[in-house]
């Protein structure tokens, strides 16, 4: 993919710069939990105030337009000198922008709390446009929406990839053309939201393992019994894929039932059992797996992490990291588990997208890169 990227620009000194960045991490009680995306967006940054730019940093945090950047903004502000501004049209902000030297950056509050940012408005794209000069977008982790700080922008400046963004694209690429014998590791839940990507990969991977809640759905249509566990509201397609040879799911799993938490095998699972992790046999048989493979692609979580059902999900964290091919993973708890280990290192790639990944992985293009590829140069 021929990706504009910001070393293509020449003409930096002065400019402003609407730098679109990736800052949706948890805040706990005002403070930031994990800054795994923050340190990635500090490259391109300091690059833009090296050239002399004037960098205006954009983002957006949560889902709720009232939630702030603020935490955000102590974290970055210790790594990179920057100043603050609460809104984005008033005359104060104009002061601050008009005032900012060369290699100076400004720091915007959460950009979901303009109306129509998330609606993608034509006219808050071009008034947001009219800040800058030219568009940079490092927001990877974002780029599957079709917002105005996404799309609307760059339609009425020239738009360019960060650094991290460009790396997103090319190694993902790779992950569509995977050495065999190869193996996807699927977890998290929302069959519907999961199907695209499971119809992409599976004639492109040797083996693909479904965890996770979605493994539950697979149960399901196989007609095994899930008991209160996690399901889709929405699992059509699962019935194209129940009998697919290439697909494997839990042969052993944890479940909550009435005497407390037991190893069972799947057809064993009651009526009052809620499964939330998969079983000790089941990571023995995928790290094994794991071990064989030349190419691994992972995405979601193979428990309830967010419950404290982590260990699956950790054992085959350590399993990947200890593989001797290419290992490309993505997705929120997936990388949290990852950083609790503190295994980044031990991966080809980590990548910062949770849905953007595996939207890109699905369509090879996200509605961010194509508002990048299309803007005025």
């Amino acid at each position: 993919m021929q990706l504009p990227i910001v070393t293509d620009c020449l003409d930096w000194e002065g400019k402003r710069v609407f730098m679109r960045s990736g800052l949706n991490v948890p805040v706990e009680n005002g403070i930031v939990a994990n800054a795994f995306r923050l340190k990635k967006v500090t490259e391109t940054i300091n690059w833009l105030r090296a050239k002399g730019a004037k960098v205006l940093v954009v983002g957006h945090i949560g889902r709720e337009p009232r939630e702030t950047l603020k935490p955000v903004f102590e974290v970055l502000s210790t790594e990179i000198p920057m100043a603050w501004a609460s809104d984005y049209f008033s005359e104060e902000t104009n002061t601050q922008i008009g005032a900012m030297q060369n290699g100076g950056v400004l720091m915007f509050e959460n950009v979901r709390s303009l109306s129509g940012e998330t609606e993608n408005d034509p006219d808050l794209g071009k008034r947001l446009a009219s800040l800058a000069d030219i568009y940079v977008n490092d927001a990877f982790p974002d780029s599957h929406r079709a917002h105005a700080s996404i799309v609307g922008v760059p339609t009425h400046i020239p738009a360019y990839a960060g650094f991290q963004f460009a790396r997103e694209v090319a190694e993902l690429e790779k992950a569509l053309s995977p050495q065999s014998p190869s193996l996807f590791i699927l977890g998290g839940a929302k069959f519907e939201t999961k199907f695209p990507i499971l119809k992409v990969m599976l004639p492109l991977y040797d083996e693909v393992f479904v965890g996770g809640a979605l493994a539950n759905d697979l149960f399901r249509a196989t007609g095994i019994e899930v008991g209160q566990s996690l399901v889709s509201e929405n699992a059509e397609g699962v019935f194209e894929l129940k009998d697919n040879p290439k697909i494997l799911v839990p042969i052993d799993v944890v479940v909550q039932g009435e005497n407390g938490g037991l190893v069972k095998t799947p057809d064993a699972v009651l009526p009052s059992d809620s499964i939330l992790d998969c079983g000790p046999q089941t990571v023995s048989m995928l790290s094994e797996k794991i071990h064989l493979s030349k190419q691994v692609l992972w995405n979601g979580p193979l428990g309830n992490y967010e419950q404290g059902f982590s260990q699956s999900t950790e054992a085959i964290a350590k399993a990947v990291s200890k593989a001797g091919g290419i290992s490309i993973v993505g997705g929120g708890d997936t990388v949290a588990a990852i950083e609790k280990l503190g295994l980044e290192q031990q991966f080809t790639f980590v990548s910062t997208g949770g849905g953007a990944m595996l939207d890109f992985l699905a369509d090879a293009t996200l509605p961010g890169i194509d508002a990048i590829v299309a803007s005025p140069k």
